[in-house]
């Protein structure tokens, strides 16, 4: 009967983290539930239920993360939530 050794190599791994930034949206008493999910669809690429979920928990929480990425990724998104009349910010 043979015997075989394992060798565990030990090695590092660098890895490179980026900080995701947030973009909240926050809950006003002027846009309306269509707005708002219109504008989600368009700006921040939802599909139409992920915008209406969005809009129910930014009714009912007061304000709801929409998006997630680096901050010049999120930059444009959140300037035409922004321009829509949304309150908006990226955290």
């Amino acid at each position: 009967m043979s015997t075989k050794e394992k060798i565990q190599e030990q090695g590092s791994v660098d890895t490179l983290e980026q900080k995701n930034n947030e973009i909240v949206l926050y809950n006003d008493d002027v846009n309306t539930f269509d707005h708002v999910i219109n504008t989600l669809i368009y700006a921040c690429e939802h599909t139409p239920e992920q915008a209406e979920q969005c809009s129910i928990i930014v009714h009912y929480k007061g304000k709801c993360t929409v998006k997630t990425g680096a901050y010049k990724e999120l930059e444009p998104r959140c300037s035409m939530l922004l321009d829509a009349g949304l309150s908006a910010e990226i955290v």
